[in-house]
Parts: structure tokens; sequence; C-alpha cells
């Protein structure tokens, strides 16, 4: 038990830490380093819990996926940090206020469950035996029965999320030739075919 205790305010320890690092590093790859870190202390806390499965996803997916194409985006795009700063605090009222916003839903969320007459029914839910049915199956029962309004929802905010950021970062250049569709069906065999008379034995 102490071996566990010191491994868990160990992880906890470097993970909240690595978390702070990820907001105040003024350098965008340190913070993706850090990101990294703290995901790889998340990984050894749900090993702590007996959740190796989330673990391994925490690992493969955010660390092997999402945070190395963070690293790779913030390295190679030639993004301006000091001018996406500057309007900060034109658009701090209203961060301020999705912050609120989001603190009342957790708050929300947070109290129907404590007065919700059936949580303590899932909270005293019986747990099988190791031996009878994996990790796995387990956390894929819980979702997809209990929860699966809340996981559906989950994905959406996430597409929701990858269009906005594709949004956010396609950038008008000038003097870069785009494909447009509509232009190229609707032209006409004039615009598009020159014929050349060509005299016999003799090149263009």
């Amino acid at each position: 038990m102490f071996v566990q205790a010191l491994a868990f305010y160990l992880f906890a320890a470097v993970a909240i830490a690595a978390g702070v690092m990820v907001i105040s590093s003024r350098n965008p790859v340190h913070s993706v380093l850090f990101l990294i870190l703290a995901f790889f202390n998340a990984a050894g806390l749900f090993i702590l819990m007996g959740a190796e499965f989330l673990a391994m996803i925490l690992v493969v997916v955010y660390v092997g996926a999402v945070a190395v194409l963070f690293l790779f985006v913030v390295m190679m795009l030639d993004i301006n940090f000091v001018e996406l700063r500057q309007g900060f605090l034109q658009y701090l009222p209203f961060g301020a206020l999705v912050a609120l916003a989001l603190l009342a839903e957790l708050a929300l969320v947070l109290g129907t469950w404590l007065v919700s007459p059936e949580a303590s029914a899932l909270s005293r839910a019986p747990t099988p035996p190791a031996d009878q049915i994996t990790n796995t199956h387990a956390l894929g029962a819980v979702i997809y029965t209990d929860y699966i309004y809340l996981f559906q929802a989950a994905g959406i905010i996430l597409l929701i999320s990858m269009i906005g950021a594709i949004v956010l970062t396609l950038r008008q250049r000038e003097g870069v030739r785009r494909q447009s569709v509509p232009r190229q069906i609707a032209r006409r065999r004039e615009e598009a075919v020159e014929l050349k008379k060509v005299p016999t034995r003799s090149g263009i």
C-alpha cells in the first residue's frame, strides 16, 4: 500500500505540474511536450486504478496521435503567436462568460448526481469478478448502455471542434492558385481548346 500511495502522489504531482506548465509556457513546442508528460502521468494513474484499457488508449491515441500531431502542426506551420495574442483582452469578457457557463453546467451535473435517486443505485452496482469479465468488456457495457447518449454527444462535440479548428486555421493567401470545380465545369469549349494550323513539315 505504501508503494501504491507513493506512486499515486508522484504521478498526480507531476501531472498537475505538467498541466500548469502547458498553459504557462511561452513556447508552444514546450507546451505540447508538457502535455505529453501530463498524458503519461495520467496513464500511470489509470493503471493504479486498474483501468489498463484507458491507460493504453491515453498513450496510444492521445500521446501517439493527438499530441504528436499538435507538435508537428506547431513546428511546421509559420504561426505568428504574437499576433494571435493581440486580441486577448478584447475577447476576455466573452471567455469569462463561457467559463462561468461551463462552471454552472458542471455544478448542475454534480448537484443532479448528488440528489438523483438513481445515483446511489449506480454507485452500489455490483462489480463482477476480474476472472469473469475483462476491463474492456465492463467499460464498453457501461458506456454503450448507461451513457450512450453522453458518448454520442461527446463525439458530436469532437466533430464540431475539428471543424472549428479547420475554419480558424484556414488562411487566404494572395498569389496562390486554387481549384474551382464550378468554374471548371461551367467553362466552354472555346475557353479550353485552341486550334493551331501547323504547316506541313514544320514545328510550332
